[in-house]
């Protein structure tokens, strides 16, 4: 078994989530809350930053793509408008 259980993207949506939810749970434990309300805190705020990360690390990197014409899934002769 050669190749990797996560994919560096996943490990780091994942990471950066943990990391997220570390933090919400220490700032909330700071702030004098109780260590049940703490915790659920950082888990709902790592539930949160998960689809957060993922939409903000693109995957297939739209934004480098140069947009005209000759952009890849366009026919010849095809227009946009």
């Amino acid at each position: 078994m050669d190749r990797p259980l996560l994919s560096l993207r996943s490990t780091l949506v994942f990471l950066l989530a943990t990391l997220a939810g570390v933090v919400v749970g220490a700032l909330t434990s700071l702030a004098g809350e109780n260590t049940p309300h703490s915790l659920l805190a950082g888990l709902a705020a790592a539930g949160m930053a998960v689809p957060f990360f993922n939409r903000l690390i693109d995957s297939d990197a739209t934004a480098m793509r140069p947009s005209g014409p000759s952009s890849p899934g366009m026919g010849e002769g095809e227009n946009n408008g």
